[in-house]
C-alpha cells in the first residue's frame, strides 16, 4: 500500500479538503514563470527555439520531481505527506468544480457580465463578450468536460507510472501548450512542438476520459449510452485531435448540444437553456473522477508489484 498508492490517495484527499494554492505559491504558477523567463531568453521565436525551450522546461520540472521525490523517500511517513503535497499541485478536481459552482451560481443570479467574466478568467480563451446565458453555459460545460484530462486523468496515470517526475512534466507540458499553443504570427512556431507534444500525450488520457465521463454520466442518473454514441460520432469535430471527446461524451450525456460559435457544435437538440445544467455536468464529472483516481490507484499497485 506505501509505494506511490498512499500520496496519491492522500493527494486526492488534500485536494478534496483545501483545493488549490494560492496562485503566487502554486508550482504550476511557477511552472509558468520558468518558461517564461526560458522564452524571454530567445532571441527568435522560431521553431527549433520552441523546442529548446520546451525541452529545458521539461527537463527542469521533471529534475525538481525527481529530486522532491527522492527527498521524500528518504523521510518515511513524513515523506509520504511531502510526496502527496508534491503531487497535489500537478491535479485539480475541487478547483475545477468550485470554477464552473461559481458560473453557475452567477447564471442563477442573472448575473451574465459576472457569469462571463468568471468563464473567461477561469474555464476558456475564447472571447466572452457578448456570450448568451447559454452559449456561457454551454462553455462551462464543454471546459469541465475537456478539463477532466488534463487535470486529472493524465497527471494522476503520469504519477501512477513515473512517480513525481512523471506527474510534473507533464503539467509542465500541459502549461507550456497554454502559453504557446497558439495559432498566430507570435508563436505559430516557437509553440508548434509545445502543442503537438501535447496533442500526443493526451491521445491515450483524452480517450480513456471520454469512457470514464460515460461511465460516470451512468452512475450520476445521466445517459451513459448517449455519451457513448455522441462520443463516437462527434469526436472529429474539433480541431483538437482530443478534445472532442470529451465534450462529446459530455453533450450525449446531458442532451444537449454544446458549441464554440464558428468553431464545432457537439451533440443534439440545443444548447443548454438553464445553469441546472452545469450541476448536471459536475456531477457527473464527479463520478468520472472518482473512476478515474481507481484507475490511477490500480495502476500504482500494479506497477508496484512488479
Amino acid at each position: 500500500m506505501r509505494g506511490r498508492t498512499l500520496p496519491l490517495l492522500l493527494a486526492v484527499g488534500l485536494d478534496l479538503a483545501f483545493g488549490e494554492p494560492r496562485s503566487r505559491w502554486h508550482p504550476v504558477a511557477g511552472f509558468g514563470r520558468g518558461l517564461r523567463w526560458l522564452e524571454g531568453r530567445q532571441e527568435r521565436r522560431t521553431a527549433s527555439r520552441g523546442i529548446g525551450a520546451l525541452l529545458a522546461g521539461l527537463g527542469a520540472s521533471w529534475a525538481l520531481g525527481w529530486a522532491t521525490g527522492g527527498v521524500a523517500r528518504r523521510l518515511g511517513w513524513k515523506g509520504v505527506l511531502l510526496e502527496a503535497v508534491a503531487l497535489k499541485a500537478a491535479f485539480s478536481a475541487r478547483g475545477l468544480r468550485e470554477a464552473g459552482d461559481a458560473v453557475r451560481a452567477a447564471l442563477d443570479a442573472g448575473r451574465l457580465d459576472e457569469a462571463r467574466r468568471l468563464v473567461g478568467w477561469h474555464l476558456v480563451s475564447r472571447p466572452v463578450e457578448g456570450l448568451s446565458a447559454a452559449q456561457v453555459t454551454s462553455a462551462t460545460v464543454e471546459s469541465v468536460a475537456e478539463n477532466l484530462t488534463d487535470s486529472v486523468v493524465a497527471p494522476l496515470a503520469c504519477y501512477a507510472l513515473w512517480g513525481l517526475p512523471g506527474a510534473w512534466a507533464y503539467r509542465a507540458l500541459n502549461t507550456a501548450d497554454a502559453m504557446w499553443g497558439y495559432r498566430d504570427p507570435c508563436y505559430e512556431r516557437f509553440g508548434k512542438a509545445a502543442a503537438r507534444l501535447d496533442d500526443l500525450v493526451n491521445l491515450l488520457p483524452a480517450r480513456l476520459a471520454a469512457g470514464m465521463l460515460a461511465a460516470g454520466a451512468h452512475l450520476a442518473g445521466e445517459d451513459g449510452r448517449a455519451a457513448l454514441q455522441v462520443m463516437r460520432r462527434d469526436n472529429g469535430a474539433t480541431a483538437s485531435p482530443n478534445a472532442g471527446w470529451t465534450m462529446a461524451a459530455m453533450a450525449g450525456a446531458l442532451g444537449v448540444s454544446l458549441e464554440k460559435p464558428g468553431a464545432y457544435r457537439l451533440g443534439d437538440g440545443a444548447l443548454p437553456d438553464s445553469p441546472v445544467v452545469i450541476r448536471r455536468a459536475l456531477r457527473v464529472f464527479a463520478a468520472a473522477t472518482a473512476l478515474a483516481v481507481g484507475a490511477a490507484v490500480g495502476l500504482a499497485l500494479t506497477r508496484g508489484r512488479r
